[in-house]
């Protein structure tokens, strides 16, 4: 039987055509977002299979992992990697082939790309030269922890990987302290004990939830106060694989006395310069900053 012409509509295929044939000569010319497994490889979704399958070229975090996925599909498709080392090079090929009408997937190692991975830049410029930019929902890591979390879900905030030297540390989790809102983050299994002990100093008694290896076989989500899970990786050690870290939103604020805050800027100072102790504490309580200062300034004086 001769191939589909791709110009001729979906309705004038066959629907004895297999699947993989039909949609090749279905898909049109854009980028297309897709999102893969983040463990278990029975997630990827039907569309996504179609996608990779009929795609010209599938840009990758790493082909390598990539190509596991794909041996296991039976999908051959060109791959090629694009990641931040290389995106300089990449991004004007990328866009010439799309110019060129090409069908081009784009996955990241594991979940949906852009989220914590590269590729922000290569969407809004295939945007803004008019290429049609198409996404193919799926497995997501931050969505899986919070669904299992046990967590309020109605607003929540992912702030990604926090910083590794603990000064920076503190200072963003300061910053955070005051959104009302589930707050998500992205942990490396040796830093996590410190920073769960950061964020029980900074963010106060909260309930949290630390999930690893979702989706796979040794899937695991700890749940309980900040505090108590700092203390339990300290005493058990860096657990395996890749975490996601949800905290639950503040308690709604009661009004702080003096005393209070006087307490909240001494433990502040005792730490960080008068600038960034008045920024922390303006932060957590969201009184005024030049209220703030001037606390400080005589808390400063007095010492």
């Amino acid at each position: 039987m001769p191939e589909q012409d791709p110009d001729l509509p979906a309705e004038h295929i066959s629907e004895n055509e297999p699947r993989s044939r039909r949609s090749a000569a279905t898909l049109a010319p854009g980028l297309y977002v897709t999102a893969t497994p983040i463990g278990n490889a029975s997630d990827i979704t039907l569309r996504a299979l179609d996608v990779l399958r009929a795609a010209d070229l599938v840009l990758c975090e790493d082909t390598r992992v990539t190509a596991k996925l794909f041996a296991i599909y039976g999908i051959e498709a060109r791959m090629l990697p694009y990641h931040d080392h290389n995106a300089a090079e990449m991004h004007p090929r990328i866009l010439e082939r799309l110019a060129q009408g090409a069908r081009i997937a784009l996955v990241s190692d594991a979940g949906t790309p852009l989220i914590s991975d590269p590729g922000f830049k290569l969407v809004r410029d295939a945007v803004a030269e008019g290429h049609a930019v198409t996404t193919l929902p799926g497995a997501s890591s931050i969505m899986a922890a919070l669904t299992l979390a046990g967590l309020p879900t109605d607003r929540f905030l992912f702030s990604g990987f926090l910083p590794a030297k603990q000064e920076a540390r503190r200072r963003e989790l300061a910053e955070l302290a005051a959104v009302p809102a589930t707050l998500v983050f992205l942990e490396s299994a040796n830093r996590l004990t410190a920073s769960l002990a950061d964020m029980a100093a900074a963010l106060g008694a909260r309930e949290a939830a630390v999930a690893r290896e979702l989706t796979k076989r040794f899937e695991e989500v700890r749940r309980g106060p900040l505090a108590d899970l700092a203390a339990h990786y300290a005493e058990t050690g860096a657990p395996r694989g890749e975490i996601v870290i949800v905290v639950g939103p503040p308690a709604p604020r009661a009004a702080l006395g003096d005393d209070e805050i006087n307490v909240m800027l001494a433990n502040a100072l005792a730490r960080e310069s008068l600038k960034d102790a008045v920024a922390e504490v303006v932060s957590m309580t969201g009184l005024p900053r030049k209220q703030i200062y001037a606390r400080a300034l005589a808390l400063a004086d007095d010492a």
